[in-house]
């Protein structure tokens, strides 16, 4: 369905139009998801940086590290992390270098949790979507493209 036709609305120009139909339909594919994590007790900022904790394969993040790699990363960092830490999902340790730093480390809680939503994910990457190999290939390109874009201003 066009945008145009399931919003009832029209853009100021194709370039309005494309913003809203991303954010679109970045709301439609994540909804599904989102209500995997709540089943979880799991939002999906907790998800993410517990995914780059097991990503670091127990070497430990500090905060910013963390933060870098944020796909939403305008959250508080460490408010994620007390809540994580309450859930006891994760540790965090006093880094050994530095005082003033802390270690955050994913625990095997955290692990499982993760393997267990593992399970699920695949049926969220299998969803139909309607695109070739290639015009997969091309979209990705294009999201890269236009994210450097904006990351350079």
């Amino acid at each position: 369905m066009k945008i145009e036709d399931e919003l009832k609305s029209a853009f100021k120009n194709d370039y309005h139009k494309l913003v809203v139909n991303l954010l679109l339909t970045y709301m439609r594919l994540s909804e599904p998801f989102q209500e995997l994590l709540k089943k979880y007790d799991l939002t999906g900022t907790q998800y993410n940086v517990l995914r780059i904790l097991r990503g670091q394969k127990q070497v430990p993040a500090s905060i910013g590290l963390i933060k870098d790699r944020m796909i939403e990363r305008n959250s508080d960092v460490s408010r994620v992390i007390d809540r994580l830490l309450k859930k006891k999902l994760i540790e965090r340790r006093e880094n050994k270098n530095d005082r003033r730093q802390r270690d955050i480390l994913i625990n095997t809680a955290g692990l499982e949790l993760l393997e267990k939503i593992d399970l699920h994910e695949n049926n969220y990457d299998a969803l139909e979507i309607p695109l070739s190999a290639e015009e997969v290939v091309t979209m990705n390109n294009l999201l890269d493209k236009m994210r450097s874009n904006i990351e350079e201003k």
